[in-house]
């Protein structure tokens, strides 16, 4: 089965890019039938546009609250008629209508349930982690619900926190990471082999 999927973002969109390079590589069974942005300027629209992919913005700061706001987001996401929304840098808080309960996807840059969370974004999350000294970070990718960084994880890959890392170089590795286990993660939903048993994700058939 092709997904079809939605990308919300709100910033530069290599998340987006990876899946596109991938999808159009013939190594993703989905195709990114749209995408969103929470904020005008993201450079992550210009990237759909320039693989003719219909790219919208609903900026976040024209609403006076996130109601007002989510409501004009899904309205934008219903016409495209998505599979699966999948979040790739997207910095507000996302409402689920029950239609789309387990049908919404996150990378967050840490292993969850560590350095998650409101505010705990991009480098914030990095630079936390090498405050707090940790030995090994890595990727999440894991089910969207109403709460920050807090749905069913499908995926998690960990990687070292090595001595003369800044904020910058782990953010590489972890990076790299994503790329990884980001469409992995929506391959086994394309093939059907994702089962969630309340908090526990379980693969049909796979070793992470």
């Amino acid at each position: 089965m092709s997904l079809r999927l939605v990308v919300l973002l709100s910033g530069g969109g290599t998340t987006l890019q990876n899946l596109i390079d991938r999808s159009e590589g013939g190594g993703l069974p989905a195709r990114v039938e749209g995408v969103i942005s929470s904020r005008a300027g993201a450079f992550g629209l210009e990237r759909a546009r320039r693989h003719g992919i219909p790219a919208v913005a609903v900026p976040r700061r024209e609403f006076a609250d996130d109601g007002s706001f989510n409501e004009a987001l899904w309205q934008a996401i219903e016409p495209f008629r998505p599979d699966l929304v999948v979040l790739a840098g997207f910095m507000s808080l996302l409402r689920v209508p029950p239609a789309y309960h387990l049908r919404i996807v996150n990378v967050h840059p840490a292993l969850i349930p560590a350095f998650c969370g409101k505010g705990m974004y991009g480098h914030h999350v990095h630079e936390a982690v090498l405050a707090y000294g940790a030995k090994i970070t890595g990727a999440t990718v894991h089910f969207v619900d109403e709460q920050y960084d807090h749905g069913p994880i499908i995926i998690q890959r960990a990687c070292p926190v090595l001595d003369d890392d800044t904020a910058d170089t782990l953010a590489e590795r972890v990076q790299a990471v994503e790329r990884e286990i980001y469409p992995l993660a929506i391959q086994w939903i394309a093939e059907n082999r994702v089962r969630v048993e309340g908090r526990r994700v379980r693969i049909l058939g796979a070793t992470p």
